[in-house]
């Protein structure tokens, strides 16, 4: 125990085993909500939902593990919401790109986000990329988010006049939707430890109540084969060959890169371990990020990153990368739940996409709505999202309006070459796209 203490230097932080272990659970609890709902959203790409249980939680264990042993941090990370949907709608469904393509654009992307890392490139993009953008992007992912929760939960539906609108009560899943978004909301509200998940426990002894859900046959089982997923990015790393892919690669890194780094300092801040203005071991957190997403490429899923549900477990005294060791550990042990997967239906998962959507969108506040040359930009990119339902074309809508918003506004001057590198990128692919 004294050797654990010390390697994680427990005292120093004013944290113990016990309430690192409790901080642990509580950060587990309040994440594995992604265990269902990342099958679910790749799923609807063709790929193999037991395999895609099984990654999820292998991911998840590798980078939590690795980030507690390497930068003793007690953040946690696994697939992130928003890029799994990006993977799935954007890139398979609206694209009719092959989930095996679409794993391997996820692959080349982490290769160059850890060179990225290497060479220490990650600080200067966050100073050339505008603080407003960056908030954009995350409030953008937000709303498509919540778009796809609502539109999965049956609360809208299509519309041939308006092409959305409200769904039918008259359908009886949609009750498990409308319940399941109460009893979260309730939960969220309350501050309950684990809100999401439990809302969604709620949601499906609901769905199984009222007739909707079928009951599991079982409750433990043999792990899900990962063979289907199991490097198929590799295989077809040849398939990035065309420009449509490398924008596909470069919205992975670029969304990812600003989601990851982000929730590092937010996280790092609250957990009160920032010395002067600085994230100590910013090296050692970034490589952990950044090896699980490759490594979480090779296993078959989409981008893995630092969850902000890290918060609650910080919030109950995590402070050490144990905490971050032992959600590594419980995904590791909750790999033999997979039959529990089938209660999950996507409107038990609907509540979660939305309330993390609400939780993205408070970024929206951090906007400088009085500066039009701010504000039209950054509403294009957080409307693009959702009703492009594309997160690389709303991105680029505000990207290519930037640069000419701040030209009217006579900020010239203040146009990074960053900036400009993106305007022609995305012009360059809506030519391509289009032609």
């Amino acid at each position: 125990m004294n050797a654990i203490s010390n390697f994680f230097h427990l005292k120093e932080n004013n944290s113990s085993f016990k309430t690192e272990l409790l901080a642990g659970l509580t950060t587990f609890v309040s994440m594995s909500y992604i265990l269902f709902v990342n099958p679910n959203v790749l799923g609807a790409s063709g790929m193999d939902k037991g395999a895609l249980f099984t990654v999820t939680a292998l991911s998840a264990a590798f980078t939590c593990i690795v980030m507690g042993l390497v930068a003793n941090y007690p953040i946690a990370s696994a697939p992130t919401l928003g890029l799994n949907a990006f993977f799935t709608y954007t890139v398979c469904l609206g694209m009719h790109v092959k989930w095996q393509t679409a794993l391997a654009a996820v692959f080349v992307a982490s290769i160059l986000f850890i060179l990225l890392t290497v060479f220490k490139v990650r600080e200067m993009i966050i100073d050339a990329i505008p603080a407003d953008i960056k908030y954009a992007i995350s409030a953008g992912i937000g709303l498509f988010i919540a778009f796809i929760g609502l539109q999965g939960g049956k609360l809208i539906q299509n519309s041939d006049s308006t092409l959305v609108t409200i769904g039918s009560l008259n359908n009886p899943t949609v009750w498990i939707t409308i319940f399941g978004l109460f009893i979260t909301i309730f939960l969220m509200i309350a501050r309950v430890p684990g809100a999401i998940f439990i809302g969604m426990i709620i949601s499906a002894v609901f769905g199984v109540v009222i007739g909707q859900i079928p009951m599991p046959k079982s409750i433990i089982s043999s792990v899900p084969s990962i063979a289907p997923t199991f490097g198929q990015a590799i295989f077809h790393i040849g398939d990035i060959n065309t420009v449509q892919m490398w924008v596909v690669v470069f919205t992975f890194l670029l969304v990812t890169f600003f989601d990851t780094t982000g929730t590092l300092i937010g996280l790092v801040q609250q957990a009160g371990l920032m010395k002067d203005n600085k994230m100590p071991r910013a090296g050692e957190a970034l490589a952990a990020d950044s090896s699980g997403m490759l490594v979480g490429s090779v296993l078959g899923t989409s981008p893995v990153g630092a969850f902000v549900e890290s918060s609650s477990g910080i919030a109950v005294g995590g402070r050490t990368g144990l905490t971050a060791v032992w959600v590594g550990i419980f995904f590791l042990i909750s790999t033999i739940f997979s039959p529990i997967l089938s209660v999950f239906t996507t409107q038990v998962t609907a509540p979660a996409l939305i309330i993390v959507g609400v939780l993205m969108a408070e970024n929206l506040a951090n906007v400088h709505w009085t500066n039009l040359e701010i504000a039209i930009p950054c509403f294009l990119i957080a409307i693009g999202m959702p009703l492009t339902y594309s997160i690389s074309d709303g991105l680029g809508w505000g990207i290519i309006v930037y640069p000419i918003s701040m030209i009217a506004a006579k900020r010239f001057k203040e146009i990074t070459p960053m900036m400009w590198i993106l305007f022609v990128v995305f012009v360059i692919y809506y030519i391509v796209l289009n032609v």
